[in-house]
């Protein structure tokens, strides 16, 4: 269903590892570290500035890549791992990427599922990777189904 996507990418977009963002997230996952939080942790810290929670490029925009059709609804979020190179340091901007990595299908008890990997990148300005992640999106029977229609 999705096979013809396997390696497309989209488009570099930009995004600001902003001050108030990174304390809303950490508000919002319960985790008010002062590394994150307060200034004067982050200039005594080995990065000089405040880092971001390891799971805050949840909230980048990783640009479209165009002909992938996914429905708004009826996905599951299957799995997320990320891998870092060095933490992303606030105030900092960052190049976010998508890639599609793999489609495959398995059989489940309420049909056919099929698994779409993706992989985030994101960079710094020279174009350097400072992190990954994967991901798998799982399209269930009703919506593949919905999308053949």
């Amino acid at each position: 269903m999705f096979t013809e996507a396997i390696g497309k990418k989209s488009n570099k977009v930009k995004n600001i590892v902003e001050r108030g963002a990174v304390r809303k997230f950490a508000e919002s996952i319960g985790d008010m570290h002062p590394i994150y939080l307060d200034e004067e942790t982050g200039e005594k810290s080995r990065y000089k500035r405040n880092i971001a929670p390891p799971t805050f490029p949840r909230v980048f925009d990783y640009g479209v890549i165009e002909d992938l059709k996914l429905p708004n609804k009826g996905l599951i979020h299957g799995e997320q791992n990320y891998h870092y190179e060095r933490p992303l340091l606030v105030g900092e901007e960052i190049y976010c990427y998508t890639v599609v990595k793999d489609y495959y299908e398995k059989q489940g008890k309420n049909g056919s599922m099929g698994f779409l990997v993706l992989e985030n990148g994101g960079e710094d300005l020279a174009g350097n990777i400072i992190f990954t992640s994967s991901s798998a999106v799982i399209i269930t029977e009703a919506v593949r189904k919905g999308l053949k229609v």
